[in-house]
């Protein structure tokens, strides 16, 4: 019998969510599938409860004057449901919600302390060297807006970042104003929310 070459697979190492590694055959679609999962992974609950609490002033970049937009309704709940400053940044519009919009986060009257931001994945890196040039610390990119290089870029530049996540949502969820639908229930209850 004639002994068989065995063909020398080339493999890859992929690491998985929770920090082990795992050698594999390169082309099989496992490997692929791990390799197009995330590796980012940004602030825990309690360290994004602490970026909310410790915030005074969002600026909200992207805000939209049309009301069916995400933007303005976000804009919406902060406005009315906490006692944050708030700016609002877009450069076609004049007014939001009632106050002032201002082109772009460089002619802000004062540093705030978040950028929400509502732009297109590919333009998260332009608003990151934004936010790091206007001194802003924190970035947060909204829910189903996912850039990871920008995520890993905007950590190098020394900014804190969360990334896909509503900060609406996260808001009245630390302050137990967050129903199924992610509305404010209206419930009256002698629980004390988070202050």
């Amino acid at each position: 019998m004639a002994q068989e070459e065995v063909a020398e697979t080339e493999t890859d190492i992929v690491t998985l969510q929770n920090g082990l590694s795992c050698e594999m055959p390169a082309d099989s679609p496992l490997a692929k599938l791990l390799k197009s999962q995330r590796t980012w992974i940004g602030p825990d609950a309690k360290q994004r409860l602490a970026i909310l609490r410790e915030a005074k002033t969002i600026a909200i970049v992207g805000a939209s004057t049309n009301p069916a937009r995400a933007s303005y309704f976000v804009g919406t709940y902060l406005q009315q449901s906490s006692d944050y400053t708030l700016y609002f940044i877009n450069p076609n519009a004049e007014e939001i919600l009632g106050q002032p919009v201002y082109p772009d986060l460089a002619s802000l009257p004062e540093k705030p302390d978040i950028a929400v931001v509502f732009r297109k994945a590919s333009d998260i890196p332009q608003v990151v060297d934004d936010v790091v040039a206007a001194g802003i610390e924190t970035i947060w990119v909204q829910l189903g807006i996912w850039n990871e290089e920008a995520a890993y870029d905007g950590e190098k530049k020394g900014l804190t970042v969360v990334m896909d996540r509503c900060i609406k949502v996260e808001h009245a969820r630390f302050h137990g104003k967050l129903n199924l639908f992610g509305f404010d229930t209206g419930v009256i209850s002698s629980k004390k929310g988070l202050r």
